[in-house]
């Protein structure tokens, strides 16, 4: 009977994270800690790829129509995430200051485990991000975003000398450059976008495994400045 009722609890806040975040908040005050970390391991389970996604596809809409969620206190969701955290998502995003991925995906702390580096580049350093997050939390779905304007993909695509530092950084993205078809750097964008996400499979062994058994999947998107709309592109 126990092992039904976790189960059914862990399908609703699959989809509800904000309000598990006050239902585990509640219970952890009573000795009920074997039943909260039950139901994390089958809330996991409950998270797929697919489900992820639709749960920033959803976010991404009340984001541009502007029609947001009211978040659960914040004092109250901080307590919660104290002993860990359960991101459902990873995003690995440009450091630019106009993309905020919580805000973009009407996400409250603790629910995305954003990557940042510039021109949203699969380097060593966001490749073990990323790995730890797949492996330490069990998250299954990678969305690289990259986004309009964007003075790194600006940079490779001028051969911009910048110094050591950011030239290195570039040299990830230049590919993209000679990859496009003409002379747009939103088209270079979304081409190195992709292009991250088959680096992160051919670079890690962690992330290549679990996207040939399916429990992963990476999803290049590319964020609209002015719109606010995130396109997907998951046929990849």
């Amino acid at each position: 009977m126990i092992d039904s009722y976790i189960g059914a609890a862990a399908k609703i806040f699959s989809t509800r994270f904000s309000e598990f975040l006050v239902f585990k908040l509640a219970i952890s005050q009573h000795d009920f800690g074997p039943y909260i970390d039950a139901i994390m391991d089958t809330y996991h389970k409950e998270v797929t790829w697919n489900a992820a996604l639709r749960r920033l596809r959803n976010g991404n809409t009340r984001y541009h129509r502007n029609t947001t969620e009211d978040k659960p206190n914040e004092e109250n969701r901080r307590a919660t995430l104290v002993a860990g955290q359960h991101p459902f998502a990873i995003i690995l995003t440009c450091t630019d200051s106009r993309v905020v991925p919580e805000f973009i995906f009407d996400a409250g702390i603790g629910e995305l485990f954003v990557v940042r580096v510039a021109g949203n580049v699969a380097n060593s350093s966001s490749i073990a991000s990323i790995e730890f997050a797949v492996v330490q939390f069990g998250v299954r779905l990678i969305v690289v975003m990259g986004h309009e304007s964007c003075g790194a993909v600006e940079a490779a695509f001028n051969g911009s000398d910048l110094g050591d530092n950011l030239n290195d950084l570039l040299a990830y993205i230049k590919p993209a450059v000679g990859q496009a078809t003409h002379a747009d750097v939103d088209a270079v964008s979304r081409i190195n976008c992709r292009n991250s996400a088959q680096v992160l499979v051919r670079e890690s062994d962690y992330v290549r495994e679990a996207v040939d058994t399916g429990d992963v999947r990476i999803v290049p998107a590319f964020y609209n400045l002015g719109s606010g709309v995130v396109d997907f592109d998951d046929r990849v």
